[in-house]
């Protein structure tokens, strides 16, 4: 089943909105967030970003596959075609019919290595897609 593909106008190589919303996240949420915003950047050279909903979200051009959220305990890092990733490690919650995100908490140790290959499967799935249409 084809589906068309969620846009965003607006995505830039590097949106000075995403670093003052940056700079605003203050202490262990904030670094948890930062951190892996910028492994999202560092996925490819057409990675793009908009500040969207109130959050940093990161682009293939403008077609969205990634996103961090700073919530009172808790950090989102989220995908907008989650639900389609292979996740062995099962760190992927939410039952939507397509997003799907991972909750990190500063205390609560975090699989560094499977967030690591789930952010570059959301890159290589938006790039399928946008490329196959």
């Amino acid at each position: 089943m084809r589906t068309d593909l969620l846009r965003f106008n607006g995505a830039v190589e590097r949106d000075p909105a995403i670093d003052a919303w940056m700079k605003e996240q203050a202490g262990e949420l904030g670094a948890i967030a930062r951190q892996w915003f910028a492994v999202m950047r560092k996925c490819g050279d057409e990675v793009r970003e908009l500040l969207h909903d109130g959050c940093p979200v990161a682009c293939l051009g403008d077609a969205p596959f990634g996103y961090v959220n700073v919530f009172t305990s808790h950090v989102n890092v989220g995908f907008f075609h989650g639900a389609s990733l292979a996740d062995p490690t099962r760190l992927l919650q939410g039952a939507g019919k397509f997003m799907r995100h991972v909750k990190l908490r500063p205390e609560t140790p975090t699989n560094t290595a499977a967030l690591h290959a789930i952010i570059e499967a959301a890159y290589a799935d938006i790039k399928f897609r946008v490329e196959n249409g």
